[in-house]
């Protein structure tokens, strides 16, 4: 590169491969697309582009962790649960039937959540959800997240990595909501399992309905 090349390089210190190494993002969750919309906003590409490819590698990502959970399904699920203390199978079917009925909006709005985007391709594969509407259901929400973050990147420019600074309290509220979920859900189970070995007969109700 002559002179004149590297004089323009050196003005455009915005460009990504100029980039402080601790400036580029550390997730590519959130800071990938934004990133994307940066470099698209120098010129390497269209912001169309960098939306396509950023949602193709979110939908490839989705759909090897849905390919995960049908690996495991829902009779492999149950066997587990059979095994597993404080949860009965009903538990899972309980729950199968919930995904059923409501997986789709499941898929689609977890595409939007920070913390759960990737997870909710898991339990739309052991459920087996129809291929076809778990990847249009996955394309849309991607398509409206890469949107969103690239869009952000590119109207931010080199400050593309504050998109991650706002994302990144979400995320937090976001998993300490799973965690006390978890909690909530363990400290039924507890419950559930004192009250049963007090009360035989409930027992005896569960075993009759499962059996049904």
């Amino acid at each position: 590169m002559g002179p004149l090349g590297h004089g323009v390089r050196r003005r455009s210190g915005d460009r990504a491969g100029d980039l402080p190494r601790e400036r580029l993002p550390a997730d590519p969750e959130r800071g990938g697309p934004a990133a994307r919309g940066f470099t698209a906003a120098n010129g390497e590409y269209t912001i169309v582009e960098a939306i396509a490819w950023a949602t193709l590698g979110s939908v490839a990502g989705a759909l090897l962790l849905y390919a995960i959970g049908a690996v495991v399904g829902m009779d492999r699920l149950r066997l587990v649960a059979q095994k597993m203390p404080l949860v009965d199978v009903s538990d899972v079917d309980k729950a199968d039937v919930w995904f059923s009925k409501h997986g789709s909006k499941a898929v689609f709005f977890g595409r939007l959540i920070p913390g759960i985007r990737s997870l909710i391709s898991i339990p739309a594969g052991v459920d087996r959800m129809p291929m076809g509407r778990f990847f249009l259901m996955t394309l849309a929400g991607s398509a409206l997240w890469n949107t969103a973050l690239v869009s952000a990147g590119y109207a931010l420019g080199s400050r593309y990595h504050l998109v991650e600074q706002y994302i990144d309290p979400i995320s937090k509220v976001v998993y300490v909501l799973i965690i006390v979920t978890f909690l909530v859900w363990v400290g039924f189970l507890v419950r559930r399992s004192r009250r049963r070995s007090h009360d035989p007969d409930d027992q005896v109700d569960l075993e009759a309905g499962t059996d049904r």
